[in-house]
């Protein structure tokens, strides 16, 4: 999943080296914290969110082949 998520978001940005992702698990759930650039938050996230919710359904398909539920959480940058 992590990986996933940061293949969708490394394609999207401006500075991939600035993607990073932190993983959680507790049992059959994966908790995903996106971090990017102040610049590229826009990017991800889309206008009205739409970027963000498809990344959201595209991890959701992949969790269901694996038997798992993942919830991504987009953090803002500091």
């Amino acid at each position: 999943m992590k990986e996933l998520v940061e293949y969708i978001a490394c394609s999207l940005v401006d500075s991939p080296a600035e993607v990073h992702v932190k993983e959680r698990r507790s049992g059959n759930r994966v908790y995903l914290e996106l971090h990017v650039a102040k610049n590229d938050m826009g990017r991800v996230i889309g206008k009205g969110g739409r970027v963000a919710n498809s990344a959201r359904v595209l991890l959701r398909v992949a969790a269901a082949r694996e038997g798992k539920q993942v919830n991504l959480e987009i953090s803002e940058p500091r």
